[in-house]
């Protein structure tokens, strides 16, 4: 298995496969050049994870290439270096997210219908339920497991 718990020199890699997904997946649909290429900067996110270690997880085959983050039994982030998308990473973050950590629940941007089919392939369900994303007109869907 190639997923472990993350450490401290994981961060700037974790930070950056955020801040490229982010800004792929949801440049998009938000259109905010500032908050995109101005604030999410990757010095920036890495050090808003320094204290959150003990809920971060990483893929690593010698290199990381993904990264989730599960807090109690809800994923909060799941991303995958985009280069490397499709080759599995992601489900077995998912998976093991599952059947490890005991996660049974998460919230994905309605409108990102890419990731919505992803978490649908691995036996999440959408519940019903939706929320605004913070300080957006945009709603987050939950899906359960």
């Amino acid at each position: 298995m190639h997923i472990r718990k993350a450490k401290a020199e994981d961060l700037t890699r974790i930070a950056e496969m955020e801040v490229f997904n982010y800004r792929l997946n949801f440049y998009p649909i938000f259109r905010s050049d500032w908050f995109y290429f101005e604030e999410l900067q990757v010095p920036k996110a890495a050090r808003k994870y320094e204290n959150a270690l003990e809920s971060l997880w990483v893929y690593d085959d010698g290199v990381v290439k993904g990264f989730m983050q599960v807090v109690d039994s809800e994923i909060k982030k799941l991303f995958v270096e985009p280069a490397l998308q499709g080759r599995s990473i992601g489900g077995k973050l998912l998976d093991h997210a599952v059947a490890v950590l005991e996660a049974r629940f998460l919230w994905a941007l309605e409108k990102n219908e890419k990731a919505i089919a992803f978490y649908e392939r691995h036996g999440f369900r959408p519940t019903g339920d939706r929320k605004y994303e913070e300080d957006t007109t945009e709603f987050l869907i939950r899906l359960e497991r």
